[in-house]
């Protein structure tokens, strides 16, 4: 094959590529782990991350910009991206049960690791997640017996079957209303004394029933903290909550 040859084929290769990613069957995934989640009305809880890559959104205290470029990250189907979400959390209770002296799994079978992992979390983020066309991975996720949490800016609109909506919005691209209206938790982070104004403006804009958490940027946390811990107290009737970084605390991913 000569090099002309070869560049056509590469294209072609690169084009249906970019058809699955448009239809939402195959992803960019920037990495994929196991934790505890640590931030907002979840916090504390098990929960597998998938992050995806891609974000336009460009927030200069972003403790993640290496998401942002989608081509620097490798694209898997919905099929192994939910394969190893399920693997991975299965060999983590395997692990314990082993440590434990516990009945393995293999004893159990494989309804009951199917069992094990009914209602577990997965968290799709990002990057900007709402970039892609989620419905085929979330209609994996949740024949698998996932629950499905999504942590966006809103600045694209929802796709796929949804759980739970964290909306986090960013100034750099306003949140569209039909997502933050959507929102089960608003996570808001402050930067500076400017941001509470700005927090409660998008308050205004969530349903009764929403979540709102304030949370410290991490860079400016100690020269917040007091701030946001002032600004809850001396708003009691409002149903703000402070809202700290736990997993950066304890040292998990």
């Amino acid at each position: 094959m000569d090099t002309k040859d070869r560049m056509s084929e590469v294209a072609m290769e690169r084009a249906e590529l970019q058809i699955q990613i448009d239809a939402g069957k195959s992803l960019p995934v920037m990495e994929a782990f196991y934790t505890l989640q640590g931030e907002g009305n979840y916090q504390g809880r098990a929960a597998y991350f998938i992050r995806l890559g891609g974000c336009d959104v460009g927030c200069v205290w972003c403790d993640v910009k290496e998401s942002w470029d989608a081509e620097l990250h490798p694209v898997k189907t919905v099929e192994q991206i939910v394969q190893d979400a399920i693997q991975e959390i299965l060999s983590d209770i395997k692990a314990a049960e082993i440590a434990s002296g516990a009945e393995s799994m293999e004893a159990l079978g494989d309804a009951a690791g199917t069992d094990m992992i009914r209602g577990c979390i997965v968290v799709v983020t990002g990057g900007e997640p709402l970039m892609y066309e989620l419905g085929p991975l979330t209609k994996a996720l949740h024949a698998a017996g996932f629950r499905v949490h999504i942590e966006t800016s809103g600045a694209y609109p929802l796709s796929g079957e949804i759980d739970w909506v964290c909306v986090s919005p960013k100034k750099f691209k306003a949140p569209l209303p039909e997502v933050i209206s959507r929102a089960q938790e608003l996570k808001v982070v402050v930067f500076n004394k400017s941001d509470f104004l700005w927090a409660e403006q998008h308050a205004a804009q969530v349903s009764p029933d929403c979540k709102l958490y304030l949370q410290p940027e991490w860079s400016k946390e100690k020269q917040m903290l007091p701030l946001m811990i002032d600004y809850v107290k001396t708003h009691p009737l409002s149903t703000w909550s402070l809202c700290v970084q736990v997993h950066k605390y304890i040292n998990v991913p």
